[in-house]
């Protein structure tokens, strides 16, 4: 099954000049926890996304409003994404490698045009099981959820 099957369409984004109260709004007017963020010409080349925990974290570190904090400050640049002809494994793979539960889903000239998460492929189980297999969604996240290697230091 490819990805373009069960990605969300007409996903939020936002721009990197935008403030986090602005990313933060969309989350909660969409109900989702990550906004891409595109070039702000309006072209919807991805730059990087914004997450609910970034807004939590910004809003905890920062001690500034998170209106006065530009998305650009905290957004990930490092993104990993997918296309929607990818298939569905080849998108859980880059999920587990990257441990993220969602993935944005780019075209060839790299602008959104969809978001994929976990979520969208534990439905997918129920409309075609024979494509989509529970084990590898429950192995998925049991990849995600796997505790990061932290760098340990030790005091001289």
């Amino acid at each position: 099954m490819k990805v373009e099957i069960v990605m969300t369409r007409n996903v939020a984004i936002c721009s990197p000049e935008q403030s986090l109260n602005e990313a933060a709004r969309i989350m909660w007017e969409r109900d989702c926890g990550i906004v891409p963020v595109v070039a702000g010409d309006g072209d919807g080349r991805l730059l990087g996304v914004v997450t609910d925990r970034d807004v939590a974290m910004a809003a905890y570190t920062q001690g500034r409003r998170l209106s006065e904090i530009p998305v650009s400050e905290i957004m990930s640049k490092h993104v990993v994404s997918c296309r929607p002809s990818d298939s569905i494994g080849t998108a859980e793979r880059a999920m587990q490698h990257a441990q993220v539960h969602r993935l944005p889903v780019v075209n060839d000239a790299g602008d959104v045009v969809g978001m994929l998460s976990l979520a969208d492929i534990a439905r997918a189980t129920r409309r075609a099981p024979e494509l989509v297999s529970k084990s590898n969604v429950g192995a998925t996240l049991a990849e995600i959820s796997r505790p990061r290697a932290r760098e340990v230091i030790h005091a001289a």
